[in-house]
């Protein structure tokens, strides 16, 4: 484990002094992410969860949502979309207009 003087701590698999292959990153506000890391940064399969319910469960890419994810609102509907360097592109889930 690994933890840093603002609270934000990682417990996980390193490797040249980086943060590679699977583990757990906890900020101090609540937000944590779990899930796999290449070269520091999140990379693979992963799932992140803010404080206020909000998750994204899907695939990273040089540390942003990359590929296809599952995504929770705060009002806990859930939805599938693609997201390609960080932003959502589409949903691919149904009808956006009724479930956003």
């Amino acid at each position: 484990m690994y933890c840093w003087q603002d609270g934000r701590k990682y417990i996980g698999t390193w490797k040249d002094n980086k943060m590679e292959g699977v583990g757990t990153f906890t900020w101090s506000d609540g937000r944590i992410y779990v899930g796999e890391y290449k070269d520091d940064k999140k990379h693979g399969a992963g799932v992140f969860k803010w404080p206020d319910g909000r998750s994204y469960d899907g695939e990273w890419k040089n540390g942003k949502q990359d590929g296809v994810g599952k995504y929770i609102g705060t009002n806990g509907m859930l939805r599938e979309g693609v997201w390609e360097k960080g932003r959502r592109v589409k949903w691919i889930d149904g009808d956006p207009e009724t479930k956003q």
